[in-house]
C-alpha cells in the first residue's frame, strides 16, 4: 500500500504517515520534476508517476483528489498496453485497474469545482439534485464507465457549505464500495491458485481526502 500526493502538504500524506501501522508515502510534484529534468515534458512525468505506481505492485489505483490529468503515457503503462523494463532487464506488462472519485453524477459537471458548479445551477433552477460517482479512468475527463452512482439532493435555502459536507460523507462510502466491487471483480477472474489474500495490496493516491 502507497499513498502518493503531488501535493506536498496534502493531508492524506499526513493522514498515512500517522496510521497504524504507518503507511508509505511519496511525493511528486509536476514543476519541481521539470525544473530538476530539463527536457523532460509532462508525458515524462506522468510515465515516472506510473513507475512509482507499478513498482509498489498494486491490485488496485485508487485517483481521489488527484487534481492533475493523467495522460495516456501513465495509462498505457498501467493497463497493459506498454511494459517497463525491471531492474532484471526485463520488460514486463502490468494491468492495474484505476478508478477515480467524481463529486458530480455522470455527464455532468466534468473537471474542476464541480461541488460549486452544481450548487450554481441549483440556485438558477437549472438541477433538482447532484451527486458522486466512481468511475474507471480513460483518457478523457471524468467519462469513464462509472462503478457506483449516488445522487445527493441539494436543499432549499441551505449554504454552499452543508450541502458540500452532505456530498462528501457519500463520498467517502462510495469510494470503499467502489474499490471493494474492483477487487472482487479481480478476485474471481484470477486462477484457483492465486492467493488473493496474500496479494491484497491497494495503492491509494491521495492528493486532498484522506
Amino acid at each position: 500500500m502507497l499513498v502518493l500526493s503531488n501535493k506536498k502538504a496534502a493531508f492524506g500524506l499526513q493522514r498515512a504517515a500517522q496510521a497504524t501501522p504507518s503507511i508509505p508515502t511519496a511525493y511528486l510534484a509536476l514543476q519541481p520534476y521539470l525544473k530538476k529534468n530539463e527536457g523532460k515534458t509532462r508525458e515524462d512525468y506522468d510515465a515516472e508517476v506510473a513507475k512509482i505506481v507499478i513498482k509498489e505492485n498494486p491490485d488496485l489505483i485508487v485517483l481521489a483528489g488527484w487534481m492533475h490529468i493523467l495522460s495516456e503515457r501513465f495509462l498505457e503503462l498501467v493497463d497493459g498496453r506498454k511494459g517497463l523494463v525491471g531492474e532484471d532487464g526485463v520488460e514486463k506488462k502490468h494491468l492495474i485497474p484505476v478508478i477515480n472519485l467524481h463529486p458530480a453524477l455522470p455527464g455532468a459537471f466534468d473537471g474542476a469545482h464541480a461541488i460549486e458548479r452544481a450548487y450554481e445551477a441549483f440556485q438558477r433552477g437549472e438541477i433538482e439534485h447532484s451527486g458522486a460517482m466512481v468511475h474507471r479512468v480513460v483518457k478523457d475527463v471524468d467519462a469513464g464507465e462509472p462503478i457506483i452512482v449516488r445522487e445527493v439532493p441539494i436543499e432549499k435555502g441551505e449554504p454552499l457549505e452543508a450541502f458540500e459536507e452532505r456530498l462528501h460523507k457519500v463520498e467517502h462510502e462510495i469510494i470503499v464500495e467502489a474499490a471493494a466491487k474492483i477487487l472482487d471483480e479481480a478476485k474471481v477472474r484470477m486462477p484457483p491458485s492465486y492467493d488473493f489474500c496474500a496479494s491484497y495490496r491497494v495503492l491509494y493516491r491521495v492528493h486532498r481526502h484522506g
